[in-house]
């Protein structure tokens, strides 16, 4: 057995996304959840951006967007480097 019968196959990409996107996505549930539990959306835009007329519907909405987005690269990130070297360290054909 070569080396290249124990290449595992490419996933398909809905697989792929949906590894990083579903537990990124549940983990900026709980970390929307835990945060907006301490803060207010509208406090947090007076402190940040007085000026922005905004709903506190909107401001929990963009920060589990920005949450989501934060864990997503995260997930992503640990994708990357979890990948097998062999990818990577293929021989050129002579």
């Amino acid at each position: 057995m070569t080396r290249a019968d124990l290449e595992i196959p490419p996933r398909p990409l809905a697989q792929r996304l949906g590894a990083i996107l579903w537990p990124s996505f549940f983990a900026a549930g709980v970390a929307a959840m835990v945060f907006f539990a301490i803060v207010d959306p509208l406090m947090l835009r007076d402190v940040t951006f007085p000026d922005l007329e905004m709903s506190r519907m909107a401001g929990y909405t963009i920060g589990f967007f920005l949450f989501w987005a934060a864990t997503a690269a995260s997930s992503l990130f640990t994708w990357l480097l979890l990948r097998p070297a062999s990818r990577f360290n293929r021989r050129m054909p002579s």
